[in-house]
């Protein structure tokens, strides 16, 4: 079977084009110095810091690229669904990249890199929240808060459920100008809780609940009014969420990460949607084939953030905003 990744070395083909072949491969550029126009690839690598879209900086792109090579050979049904969906998704409008994103996770979930990492991974207690979502009504202004610190907000389905219907309300009201999202406790959002993955056991099912019942969709229709604020670990579905609003706003302390890949799965939560519209199919790409960690500075560079907060006030703001 021929190989799921290609390298090509940007310095010495200067004119390769897309070749058919590349549909189900993940192909990464790597050059000294960035280049215009640079059209079917699904990462580009260089050495220069901080170059301009779509490329990605790092000290040693041949190494970078060969250690992507490696996760795409680990796992090379998740990473070629993943830059498949994201090629296909750029041509499509929102809501119909969700339903591309959740059809790709939906077969993914039935894979053998999903069910082995299943395997050998620790069996996990629930800790549910009796309200995992509070409301809070000021005037224009909706506050809306995931509340299980306890477990860093981890985005279980009862916190889903929760979400949506807050963001329903936004949908329905117009008079409500204003809606900020919030974390309580010491992290934004730590993803999608560990100890519901793999209880569904029909993917088919999975797929109809998640395309009806999307906070992602729901962000989209009221997102210039959304600004998120973000602190702590904003992983998975704690970055692919806020990213959908109108304004992100981060505290110095947030970490951003997309770990599925890792999983034997693709970003579930509408990050395959979301975090292109704002950094590009490209560098989406990289941040979830490699799992590294995105500084906050970085993020406000690429365009992920808006702005850098302080995490005193977005705290305070957070816990003060539904206490009367």
């Amino acid at each position: 079977m021929e190989s799921p990744f290609v390298i090509v070395d940007l310095d010495r083909t200067r004119d390769r084009e897309p070749d058919a072949g590349d549909r189900d491969r993940v192909v990464v550029g790597v050059a000294e110095e960035p280049r215009d126009a640079v059209d079917g690839f699904d990462v580009l690598l260089t050495g220069v810091p901080d170059p301009p879209r779509p490329w990605v900086g790092c000290a040693d792109p041949h190494a970078t690229a060969g250690r992507l090579g490696r996760i795409v050979e680990s796992r090379p049904a998740a990473c070629v669904a993943l830059v498949q969906v994201l090629r296909m998704g750029s041509g499509l409008p929102i809501p119909d990249r969700l339903i591309l994103e959740s059809l790709a996770y939906s077969t993914l979930q039935g894979g053998t890199a999903f069910r082995s990492w299943l395997a050998v991974s620790p069996r996990r207690t629930p800790r549910p929240a009796e309200t995992p979502v509070r409301l809070d009504r000021d005037g224009s202004r909706l506050s809306i808060t995931l509340d299980r610190p306890w477990v860093r907000n981890a985005f279980d389905a009862a916190t889903r459920d929760a979400l949506c219907g807050a963001l329903e309300v936004a949908v329905a009201d117009p008079s409500i100008r204003r809606v900020d999202l919030y974390g309580d406790g010491p992290a934004f959002c730590s993803g999608g809780d560990l100890a519901e993955f793999g209880t569904s056991r029909d993917p088919a099912r999975a797929h109809l609940v998640r395309v009806h019942r999307s906070p992602g969709a729901l962000l989209h229709r009221c997102a210039p009014r959304v600004t998120a604020h973000l602190h702590g670990a904003c992983v998975g579905a704690g970055i692919e969420l806020a990213a959908f609003a109108g304004r992100v706003v981060a505290a110095p302390d947030t970490v951003i990460r997309l770990p599925e890949i890792g999983m034997g799965l693709i970003p579930g939560a509408g990050g395959t949607t979301s975090i292109p519209v704002r950094v590009g199919r490209e560098r989406t790409a990289y941040l979830a084939l490699s799992g590294a960690e995105l500084s906050v500075t970085k993020a406000l560079r690429w365009g992920l953030v808006d702005e850098i907060g302080d995490l005193d006030d977005a705290t305070t703001d957070a816990q003060q905003a539904f206490r009367f």
